[in-house]
């Protein structure tokens, strides 16, 4: 008779599988970052991971079939429904069906998985976490201020020293005022903004290309040009795409909030979008500044485009500057780790009027992979718990009132229940990471006894024996590895062993 065929082990496309090393370093992230949004007066607030499709509408992956990056299915009385794509578009039905019970301004965060349905590649999934803050019923751009100030906090509390980020910021008028004043056709707009968000990767005369005729990279892959003529997307280079504006502070050339502002405000009456956007952007380097966050940690810069068909004013993206390899060991900045923006269009969508809101969003597995980078996270596996070995079938039920008395003291414990023998279980302890073992056969229990085994000193053991020659300091040591203690101080004695 044939085997049945094996079904094959093996992950979707797109998503990942995380041990408990990375589950432990993420977890110390996020706890850091859920302080300071905290200390800022936020709230948590959890949404389902599925929502209605329409609830969803148009703020969804900007492409021209607005329903594509999502993943959907039918209920039982074939409503669709996708699962989320983001964390804002869910906030903002659960903040229209709540409206009245909520207070105004709302401040809530919000932690978890959001999912994509798009062609999975390095560093591209269709599954990861995000970490949000929303402030819902402030029109005012201090609100946007503060989530400047939040993701700059968030950053130094996760250990990244200042002058390893900065946190960029722009306005989305100011971009639409320069459309508008270069008369860009509603067809066209989509790809001049697709292409002015190339400023940071591209040089000015490759944005030139996509701005008009198009660029055709190395590889020979083409991208299709927006249109512009040769004269509307100079003036759009000019005002947009040169970087950062250079000041001189304390004799060295930075940049500077004021000097980028200087050049914006050299542009005014170029719209009356481009001037209220321009106005809003100093208000909001007042307020920075007056907080203590300068320059070097918060800056104008005209680059930042974010959220194609999302965001209506200030945007902003926290931006890691330093270097890491990249796949052929050429040093790359490391780049943004999150953005947000303010989107007073999305919950009027579900309400006869308008209703302000603003928020921020940190990508938690790149901010991870920097912090982990940097040496702040440890991807170490959490010491596990404390393991009760079974030495005899017939005393399981003594060797469970061990394990009892250890949690009922606070203590992790488990009781070994596979079927192995002694060798076998001490090396399901090394597996679990545990500190210690707790060890009783029948000579230790008519003694009245447990035997402890440190398993990190006979670690440290094992790894000492090839160099001691003094037989006494061998014994000494193994003496603290391993010994016996009276079965009814077994709660203090491996307090004692751990440290608590």
């Amino acid at each position: 008779m044939s085997k049945p065929k094996l079904t094959e082990a093996r992950r979707p496309r797109g998503f990942g599988d995380h041990g408990p090393a990375e589950i432990a370093s993420q977890r110390q992230m996020l706890e850091t970052i859920r302080g300071v949004y905290e200390r800022y007066g936020f709230e948590a607030v959890e949404t389902p991971y599925l929502e209605y499709t329409e609830a969803l509408g148009k703020f969804l992956p900007d492409t021209d079939r607005p329903n594509a990056g999502v993943l959907s299915v039918q209920d039982d009385v074939e409503q669709w429904m996708s699962l989320r794509y983001d964390l804002t578009a869910p906030l903002a039905r659960y903040v229209a069906e709540n409206f009245d019970k909520l207070p105004k301004p709302y401040r809530s965060y919000r932690v978890g998985p959001v999912f994509r349905n798009e062609k999975p590649g390095p560093g591209r999934f269709r599954q990861f976490m995000q970490f949000d803050a929303d402030t819902v019923g402030a029109s005012s751009v201090a609100a946007d201020a503060e989530n400047c100030m939040m993701f700059a906090d968030a950053m130094e509390a996760l250990g990244i020293p200042r002058g390893s980020y900065v946190v960029k910021v722009n306005n989305r008028k100011v971009l639409d005022g320069l459309l508008e004043k270069a008369k860009t056709r509603d067809e066209q707009k989509l790809a001049v903004l697709r292409a002015i968000d190339k400023a940071d990767k591209f040089p000015p005369s490759d944005i030139m290309l996509l701005l008009t005729k198009g660029r055709m990279d190395e590889s020979g892959d083409f991208t299709k040009g927006a249109g512009l003529d040769e004269v509307t997307a100079d003036m759009l280079v000019r005002n947009v795409c040169m970087g950062p504006f250079m000041d001189v502070v304390d004799g060295v050339a930075m940049p500077t909030s004021k000097r980028t502002l200087e050049y914006m405000a050299a542009n005014l009456r170029a719209s009356e979008t481009y001037d209220e956007g321009v106005f809003e952007l100093i208000k909001m380097d007042e307020i920075l500044r007056s907080a203590g966050f300068d320059s070097d940690r918060v800056r104008i810069d005209q680059t930042v485009v974010r959220g194609l068909e999302y965001y209506t004013g200030p945007v902003y993206e926290v931006e890691l500057t330093f270097d890491v390899p990249d796949e052929t060991g050429k040093p790359v900045r490391f780049g943004s780790v999150g953005g947000g923006g303010r989107y007073d269009g999305l919950i009027g969508r579900f309400r006869a009027e308008d209703v302000p809101a603003t928020g921020i969003s940190i990508g938690v597995s790149r901010l991870q992979a920097a912090l982990t980078h940097l040496g702040k996270l440890k991807a170490e596996t959490p010491v596990g718990p404390v393991v009760v070995t079974v030495m005899d079938r017939d005393r399981i039920s003594d060797c469970q009132q061990m394990v009892s008395e250890l949690r009922n003291a606070g203590i992790r414990a488990e009781l070994y229940l596979g079927d192995a023998g002694f060798k076998a279980q001490m090396k399901y302890c090394d597996k679990r990471n545990a500190p210690l073992a707790i060890i009783q056969g029948g000579d230790e229990a008519a003694k009245g006894e447990v035997q402890i085994k440190d398993l990190v000193k006979g670690a440290a053991l094992a790894v000492a024996a090839k160099t001691i020659t003094d037989r006494e300091v061998y014994k000494a040591m193994s003496a603290e590895a391993q010994y016996a203690v009276p079965r009814a101080d077994l709660v203090a004695e491996v307090r004692k062993a751990m440290g608590i």
